[in-house]
């Protein structure tokens, strides 16, 4: 089966990818080295991978996308002109950046090469669309310093507290985002339970 022996390469070059760009940083590692880890030659990780910012694309997108994602249904449920209940909202992104950790994890530390394909600039989007839903669009600097601070420090969670359970971080993580928030954004109890299942069981 070529399709899946094919799929599986890739698979694995990104992982051993994203290892080395975490360990040694993006600009210090080489598609000659992630070749080398994995045993292959550089002419058959060209084959999946035109260059190193094909490969770093590659591993980024699906986080841009599934954070979008969650963000346009929010956006489109409550029309942009209206809070959404942020406890609710904050459990759905934790998952998403629970999820793409060690993307999340890159994004934060290695932040000069991303910025170059445009995706620090997705970040600074998604956290103002995030604010905008959290506390309105008409909402204070302090409120909306407020949210700017419960959104960093739940990325950072992600980061700093990697050795904690995926339940007990995201209950810590949230819960301290809502209490960021104070009484900004109807942070509330969830209205639907916590979305655990979107992780991975791989990732516990």
């Amino acid at each position: 089966m070529p399709r899946a022996r094919s799929t599986e390469t890739r698979d694995r070059i990104q992982a051993a990818a994203l290892e080395l760009f975490a360990t040694h940083g993006i600009r210090e590692t080489s598609l000659r080295q992630i070749a080398e880890r994995l045993g292959i030659t550089k002419p058959a990780l060209y084959y999946h991978f035109a260059s190193r910012e094909d490969l770093l694309r590659s591993l980024v997108q699906p986080l841009v996308d599934e954070v979008d994602a969650v963000i346009a249904e929010d956006e489109a449920r409550h029309g942009g002109d209206e809070q959404v209940n942020a406890r609710e909202l904050l459990t759905r992104y934790f998952d998403v950046s629970y999820k793409h950790r060690d993307v999340t994890a890159l994004l934060l530390r290695d932040i000069a090469p991303l910025g170059e394909l445009g995706f620090l600039q997705n970040v600074v989007d998604w956290r103002r669309r995030l604010t905008t839903l959290l506390v309105g669009p008409d909402a204070g600097v302090a409120d909306r310093a407020r949210a700017i601070v419960a959104l960093g420090g739940l990325g950072d969670c992600l980061i700093l507290l990697a050795d904690v359970p995926v339940d007990e971080l995201r209950t810590a993580a949230v819960d301290a985002a809502c209490a960021a928030l104070g009484d900004v954004g109807a942070a509330g109890p969830a209205s639907t339970p916590p979305l655990s299942p979107r992780v991975d069981a791989a990732d516990h």
